[in-house]
């Protein structure tokens, strides 16, 4: 068996007949029209009915059906249509081995095929198979025109449209995406080189043109642009010069001492608020802002190093501009210099209307004669300040707590902030409808015993029994003290003082209508601003039937229900007394 494409004695073809190569690839011989490998088994084509009345003897081809590549084979181009085709005369070896026909090519037709760049066929021209020693092997049909075989699919890649013919398996290759590629400067050469094709580069043919993926031709890179570059150097240089910076910062933040002025500050006083809550990073803050200190840091750091830094309160502090962490960690520990006023549980007006005087730098006596004279300007409720005898109607309406002072404070709106914060937690109590079920006769009265209570007792049980005494003193069958409550602090307030020792004669003799060792029942107002535990106290008195007290060392109060069991521990009170003071 001989090689295809060899015969008895010339050489095998030149590899640029479409022959040559890969002959078991079936696209080419559907292209072309080839036969397969030589020795193959080949079957018999169906031959048309013309050649078959023409040449009864021609044994006929079978259909390749077991190959649909084969029904698509098209014998002939338009552009080879012939009138009629001459067969050679066959070979006795073709009964054993069928070959396809030579086609003999009429006088004044080209007798080669003509082919592009690549080795390809272009279908441009008509050939027969170079004559060999064995006139069959290798033969190749001429085509025909699809019109002359009835049934024959148009050849697919006779048009514009077509896709490419398909490539052996040695040369298929995928097309690589195409790669961007920068310019090249200009050159004065000419495009493509020399004996090159313009827009082809000096390939070695192995490819088809245009089948290059990827590839650009010379001179086609693009200009480098001095505006790209001078911004990429900018960028770069914004970039690291940023990163540094930041850095820079980083590091001075972080190692670097904090930054903080000396000594206790300038002339210069401001206000600063520190809200509840707050932490001394957020205290630290609103001093810088303030100009208090140099870095919040520096604050946070001196409040640590103190051991009071922690206990730093909220409120008001008037503090100098350019102060040393350290400093204002010092002044904002001591309480005195807190720009609040405080007002405790029990506390009288009279102490209230100081502290504001004091505290907004105003004259002796300012406030006093403004809460007098505007009393009912102030927002007191409607059952209140309604009687003459009171000696101050805003007595037992400035509820204690804490009053933080602005540069905007004045004694008007500081007396007006404390009266509404009483009447709103008297509202809250209910005292108007808990003074009905006391037995009492208006919610005046609920606050003039938490007064009481909250003047005697020291803490909240002592308010609870406290309580108790005064609603058992008041009752008509107390034939004991004669409804007459007779609390030394009611003596106190009326005397605007606060002693112990006091002569209990002088204070049964006293006609006043806040003595109670004088009057029978309560005063005619409170003696004092009652804090919450007194006035929840006195809405839930005790009920164990309690109706003498006394405190014999001070800090104990004793409450007993009989007279005789109290004047044994007034005698014992009264023996302390004198080895206290010496007699």
């Amino acid at each position: 068996m001989t090689e295809y494409g060899r015969g008895r004695g010339p050489e095998p073809w030149h590899p640029e007949d479409p022959l040559y190569g890969d002959q078991g690839w079936t696209g080419h011989q559907t292209q072309q029209g080839q036969v397969p490998y030589a020795g193959a088994p080949q079957q018999e084509y169906q031959q048309d009915p013309q050649y078959q009345q023409q040449y009864p003897q021609q044994p006929q081809y079978q259909e390749y059906q077991q190959y649909p590549e084969y029904q698509q084979q098209q014998y002939a181009q338009q552009q080879y249509a012939q009138p009629q085709q001459v067969y050679a005369p066959q070979h006795p070896q073709q009964a054993q081995h069928p070959q396809p026909q030579q086609y003999a090519q009429p006088q004044g037709q080209p007798q080669q095929p003509v082919y592009d760049s690549q080795g390809w066929d272009t279908g441009q021209g008509q050939y027969t198979a170079a004559v060999q020693t064995d006139p069959y092997a290798g033969a190749d049909y001429a085509q025909h025109p699809s019109a002359g075989y009835p049934g024959e699919t148009p050849d697919l890649y006779g048009t514009a449209e077509a896709y490419p013919p398909p490539q052996p398996p040695g040369r298929r290759h995928l097309e690589p995406e195409p790669v961007e590629q920068e310019e090249e400067p200009e050159s004065d050469l000419p495009v493509g080189g020399a004996g090159g094709r313009d827009g082809e580069d000096d390939g070695d043919g192995d490819e088809p043109s245009g089948r290059r993926g990827g590839r650009t031709p010379k001179g086609g890179k693009k200009k480098r642009s001095g505006t790209a570059c001078l911004l990429a150097a900018v960028v770069i240089l914004g970039v690291v010069g940023g990163g540094g910076y930041y850095g820079y910062s980083y590091i001075k933040a972080r190692f670097a001492p904090a930054e903080d002025f000396a000594g206790e500050g300038a002339s210069e006083v401001v206000d600063v608020e520190i809200p509840k809550g707050a932490g001394l990073g957020q205290m630290g803050r609103i001093l810088k802002e303030a100009g208090v200190v140099a870095s919040a840091q520096a604050f946070v750091d001196a409040a640590n190093a103190n051991p009071k830094g922690k206990s730093i309160q909220p409120g008001v502090y008037p503090m100098n501009k350019k102060m040393s962490g350290a400093a204002a960690v010092a002044l904002m520990i001591d309480p005195t210099k807190l720009n609040v006023i405080t007002v405790t549980e029990g506390m009288r007006n009279s102490k209230v209307y100081e502290a504001i005087d004091k505290k907004l730098s105003k004259p002796e006596g300012t406030t006093r004669e403004i809460a007098l004279r505007d009393a009912k300007n102030l927002g007191l409720p409607a059952w209140a300040g309604n009687n003459p005898k009171l000696m101050d109607p805003l007595e037992g309406f400035l509820f204690p707590t804490r009053y933080d002072l602005s540069k905007d404070s004045t004694p008007e709106s500081l007396l007006k902030q404390m009266v509404k914060n009483a009447t709103d937690k008297y509202t809250e109590l209910g005292i108007e409808a808990k003074a009905k079920e006391l037995g009492l006769e208006n919610p005046l009265q609920v606050v003039t015993v938490a007064s009481l209570v909250n003047a005697e007792g020291k803490n909240h049980d002592d308010f609870r029994k406290m309580s108790e005494v005064v609603y058992n003193r008041m009752k008509k069958t107390n034939d004991v003290t004669n409804q007459k409550i007779e609390f030394d602090s009611t003596y106190n307030y009326a005397k605007n003082q606060s002693e112990i020792n006091f002569n209990l004669k002088e204070a049964q003799a006293f006609n006043n209508p806040y003595n109670t060792h004088f009057i029978k029942g309560l005063p005619v107002g409170p003696i004092g601003n009652p804090g919450m535990d007194a006035l929840t106290a006195t809405l839930n008195p005790d009920h164990g039937g309690w109706m003498f007290f006394v405190s014999v060392d001070g800090n104990t109060t004793t409450f007993t229900k009989t007279y005789d069991e109290h004047l044994k521990l007034v005698a014992e009170f009264q023996e302390r007394q004198k080895q206290k003071n010496g007699g």
